[in-house]
C-alpha cells in the first residue's frame, strides 16, 4: 500500500513558523484561535497577515471563531481574502453539536478552500464529500 502524506505544521508562533518553513519536508500549516491566544496573539489578522507576508506558497489555515453559521460564513470569506494559499478551517460541528456541512457547501460553492477539522467518525467525513467537491480541487 502506498500512502500519500504530508505533513502540515500546527502552531501561533512566528519564529516556530518560520523556522518549519524552512524544512522543506512541511507541506503547508495550520492554527486555530486558541493557539493563537496561547501565543499571546492580540490581533488575529494582524498575526496572519504577518505570516503570509513570509510564506506565501504553502497552504495555511486559519479557523473562524464564532459559534453562530451566519458569522463563520463572514469570517470565513473574510479568511479566505487574505490570500490564494489560505484555507478557511471550520470544525464540523459547533459547540452545540451541530453539523456545519450547510456552511461547508457554502464556502466552498463560493470557491473558498475549505479545511474542515475535529472530524471524528467515518459519517462525518462522508457527509462533507459533497460539499467539498463543488470547490477549489474538488
Amino acid at each position: 500500500m502506498n500512502f500519500n502524506v504530508k505533513l502540515f505544521a500546527d502552531g501561533a508562533d512566528k519564529n516556530g513558523i518560520l523556522e518549519m518553513y524552512a524544512n522543506p519536508l512541511i507541506a503547508g500549516f495550520t492554527t486555530n484561535p486558541t493557539l493563537m491566544k496561547v501565543a499571546g496573539v492580540d490581533n488575529y489578522k494582524s498575526f496572519a497577515q504577518d505570516i503570509l507576508s513570509h510564506i506565501n506558497d504553502k497552504p495555511i489555515s486559519f479557523e473562524v471563531f464564532s459559534d453562530d453559521f451566519i458569522e463563520m460564513e463572514k469570517q470565513g470569506l473574510e479568511i479566505a481574502s487574505w490570500g490564494n494559499n489560505v484555507n478557511v478551517k471550520i470544525p464540523i460541528t459547533n459547540t452545540k453539536a451541530e453539523s456545519s456541512v450547510k456552511l461547508i457547501d457554502n464556502l466552498s460553492s463560493q470557491g473558498v478552500s475549505v479545511n474542515v477539522t475535529a472530524m471524528m467518525t467515518v459519517a462525518q467525513v462522508q457527509s462533507v464529500i459533497p460539499a467539498l467537491s463543488k470547490g477549489p480541487g474538488g
